[in-house]
């Protein structure tokens, strides 16, 4: 039988998780993160008070969660590894707990024909180098380049791929511009300081790992299109800066080895360049990706600024542009996030255009929803919604790569219901929901769904 839509049998079906959202950070032996911190001092900011302690217990239950990944034709699965779990501190003694633990995470997933994907850093600071600046200090560089090859040395012989940062871009905003993630400065001086630091230390750990293992090593971008108002100059000058500050500025250091000349000038002009170190810019250069992991939520559509900015205020990214909401678009009503499925399509085409037609692939992509009990049926979540945005994505990455796309695969964010920063439990994103009281795991209609697609390779409309 032939299917509407086709996939190469070759094509990586999974999902993805982090351990901040997933591990408990009260299970076992671990140093604390910046989220231990924030949690402990401003519990409020986090919905109905919930915290990282608990959260879906992978720690103690990643043998039952892994059975239930294989049984819904899950090939490959991306986690993280807590800094703080391995290295208490961020530096010196590791901790054998955690190595014993990880260890039996990939061991079990290669056991069920799951690839393990490895991500190195996915926004959880151990405290101590955050006590000391976090990313604004250049120790905490060479902090996590040790780490990094700590877990090469122990996990490289068995995980083949590998990613320094789950989306970068996100803890500068939310830790330096918009006080959505801690240490809650508002600085874009700093911003930007972090966010260079954070790829000379990309570029470090990709060094460490070409001299060293044999695998891939990539980084997780989520690159949103910035789609202008109009065809309008203004307009179009805006969605460019956009697209150069939250886009490019990682995407074109990871994948080219460069900045885009754009983006220094725009700085530059504004007295905002980072401050750079000799062999920076040459280290940067050498050490260019091998895969690009791609998380794709929602686009970003904006417009000229309607007013001049304050010149009295803050100097801030939102100088350059005004967001636009789209009359008649599309709308996750749970989440309050636009839905455009042929954005996926947008960024493959650009890669491919623009980018070597890099190898990569969808490494996270969800619907989150509020109060999923509610489409309750029969003791099963008949998340309908799901499937079709699901759905409605891959379609347009099928036709991407119809149109020979280099995207080798469709990582759905998560694989279960977890704990999502400050928004906690709000928003539900999992293939199984999961009772946070009792930590049943119960599979939603979208599990067995995927479970066809993932054995088809494939669907039909």
């Amino acid at each position: 039988m032939t299917l509407d839509f086709q996939f190469p049998k070759d094509f990586w079906w999974g999902s993805a998780a982090s351990a901040t959202q997933t591990e408990g950070s009260a299970n076992g032996k671990k140093g604390k993160d910046i989220w231990d911190h924030w949690y402990k001092t401003e519990p409020n900011r986090f919905f109905d008070g919930v915290g990282p302690d608990l959260t879906s217990d992978f720690f103690n239950r990643y043998q039952e969660d892994i059975r239930n990944m294989k049984a819904i034709g899950h090939n490959s699965f991306r986690l993280s590894i807590s800094w703080s779990r391995l290295i208490p501190g961020g530096v010196g003694e590791v901790n054998s707990e955690a190595v014993t633990f990880y260890n039996q995470v990939i061991d079990e997933l290669l056991a069920n024909d799951i690839e393990p994907f490895v991500n190195l850093f996915h926004f959880d600071m151990p405290l101590e180098l955050q006590t000391i600046g976090g990313w604004e200090n250049r120790e905490v560089i060479d902090a996590y380049t040790n780490y990094a090859k700590i877990a090469f040395k122990l996990f490289g012989d068995r995980v083949k791929k590998w990613f320094t940062f789950n989306e970068p871009i996100v803890p500068v905003e939310g830790g330096y511009l918009y006080d959505f993630h801690y240490p809650n400065i508002i600085n874009f001086r700093k911003a930007i300081q972090v966010a260079y630091h954070t790829m000379v230390a990309h570029a470090k750990v990709v060094k460490a790992y070409h001299e060293d293992q044999d695998g891939k090593i990539g980084i997780i971008l989520n690159l949103t299109p910035s789609y202008p108002r109009s065809q309008h100059p203004a307009d179009l000058k805006a969605s460019h800066i956009c697209d150069l500050l939250f886009n490019r500025s990682f995407l074109d250091p990871a994948v080219k080895g460069e900045y885009p000349e754009d983006l220094i000038k725009l700085l530059g002009e504004h007295d905002h360049l980072p401050i750079i170190e000799s062999g920076d810019l040459e280290l940067i250069k050498a050490n260019k990706i091998d895969l690009l992991g791609i998380n794709y939520y929602q686009p970003r559509r904006v417009k000229a600024k309607d007013n001049l900015p304050n010149p009295n205020s803050p100097f801030m990214p939102d100088w350059f542009f005004d967001n636009y909401e789209m009359p008649g678009r599309k709308m996750n009503p749970y989440r309050g996030w636009e839905i455009y499925e042929k954005g996926i399509y947008d960024i493959m085409i650009n890669l491919k255009e623009n980018y070597d037609n890099i190898e990569s692939f969808i490494s996270e992509n969800g619907m989150g929803v509020q109060d999923e009990e509610r489409f309750l049926k029969n003791g099963r979540i008949e998340d309908d919604y799901r499937i079709d945005f699901i759905k409605g994505h891959l379609k347009w990455l099928h036709k991407a790569i119809e149109e020979n796309c280099n995207v080798r695969g469709y990582h759905l964010w998560t694989f279960m219901d977890n704990w999502s920063w400050m928004n906690a439990y709000k928003n539900r994103y999992g293939f199984y929901s999961v009772n946070i009281e009792t930590q049943e795991r119960t599979a939603k209609k979208s599990a067995s769904w995927f479970a066809e697609v993932a054995k088809q390779h494939g669907f039909n409309d």
